[in-house]
């Protein structure tokens, strides 16, 4: 399969103005036509500038050194996506690197058996249409990331000379409102899931931990008695082994009804408990909130849900978003909070203006 340049050099005459330089007769543009291993490259250096065109001349002879000519022309797609997945291993947490895997399995469907070095522009040009009419843009864009990722390591491995996938633009992404369940529909959904089972218990104080705390579920699985100090009044969310999403721990205050539910909870533990144990030992309330959430006739509540509940509530409480953010543990300083939170504030400002119906004076 010729490559784009190939291509485009095939359809020019060329003639040559210095060592591995050529210049088009019909464009003007010049071209780059290097041996290596015995192979031949001939790449355009889209510049119609001489001066500008040996310097990305001598830019394409250091790549061209780097590149292990034999086997790019023996691995494939799935070789080099396979070896990629599995050198991230140490550095990516096992949630995202399975979902790493899901999205190589789909890429090799249609990148599968092709030859590293005849990636290129055109092919994944090919997958951007294709791909971007079947999914919604969030899914594409993470795919599209993934793609630049392995074949930005082919690059580094001596295998192309250039990422052809960087071409591809990201796709908008709707935003979507988020879903957050009232005080009156949370209250229903603990009594659903107590109403289901005595076994339902500790799925509904999981549940009421995520919506008191903010956590995310695996930083809330991962918490042990004794990163809370009810004496100082905070909580260490360390996220256990895998760490939290940022890799970072981070000390939170220990909210009223937060403090008042541990203090429930620990009293009412049915068996004895160590600072060292962890606060749950079940490792998800999913099927006890479909349940209760189809038997009360809720809308479809997950574990995320109870996190958009406990930033509801912050922003009633009238706390700033700078604050909300470092409670969630996000790095922007409130930006992403305000982005999916704002309306919030609006519709809780606007409710709010509805009180200032005082006068002081009388008016024609």
């Amino acid at each position: 399969m010729k490559t784009e340049d190939q291509a485009a050099v095939a359809n020019q005459t060329l003639n040559r103005v210095g060592q591995c330089l050529y210049r088009s007769e019909q464009s003007g543009i010049y071209y780059g036509v290097i041996k290596r291993s015995g192979k031949q490259i001939k790449k355009s250096l889209k510049t119609t500038d001489k001066a500008l065109a040996k310097r990305r001349l001598a830019n394409l002879q250091d790549k061209a050194a780097r590149m292990n000519v034999g086997e790019a022309g023996k691995i494939t797609f799935q070789g080099i996506s396979k070896r990629w997945h599995e050198s991230t291993a140490g550095a990516t947490k096992p949630s995202s690197h399975h979902r790493q895997g899901t999205v190589i399995a789909s890429l090799n469907k249609f990148f599968g058996p092709s030859l590293v070095r005849s990636m290129s522009k055109v092919l994944v040009e090919q997958w951007s249409a294709k791909r971007g009419r079947e999914v919604a843009g969030r899914t594409f864009n993470y795919e599209r990331q993934v793609l630049i990722r392995v074949l930005d390591y082919a690059t580094r491995e001596g295998l192309l000379l250039d990422n052809p996938a960087r071409i591809i633009k990201r796709q908008k992404q709707n935003r979507a409102t988020a879903t957050i369940p009232t005080k009156a529909q949370f209250k229903t959904l603990i009594e659903g899931i107590r109403e289901l089972k005595s076994t339902a218990s500790e799925a509904a104080n999981l549940c009421e931990f995520l919506a008191y705390s903010g956590c995310r579920l695996g930083e809330a699985l991962a918490m042990r008695w004794e990163d809370i100090d009810t004496a100082q009044g905070f909580f260490v969310v360390t996220g256990g082994e895998r760490g939290t999403k940022n890799h970072e721990a981070r000390v939170v205050p220990l909210f009223p009804a937060l403090k008042q539910f541990l203090e429930f909870y620990r009293a009412n533990c049915a068996a004895e408990v160590t600072p060292a144990h962890t606060l749950f030992t079940i490792q998800s309330a999913k099927t006890a909130i479909t349940s209760a959430c189809h038997r009360k006739k809720l809308p479809r509540f997950t574990h995320h849900h109870l996190r958009h509940f406990f930033c509801s509530n912050a922003i009633e409480a009238g706390i700033d978003f700078k604050a909300i953010a470092g409670w969630l543990g996000h790095k922007d300083g409130g930006l992403l909070v305000a982005k999916t939170y704002g309306h919030l504030r609006d519709e809780h400002s606007a409710a709010m203006a509805k009180r200032m119906s005082f006068t002081i004076t009388s008016h024609a």
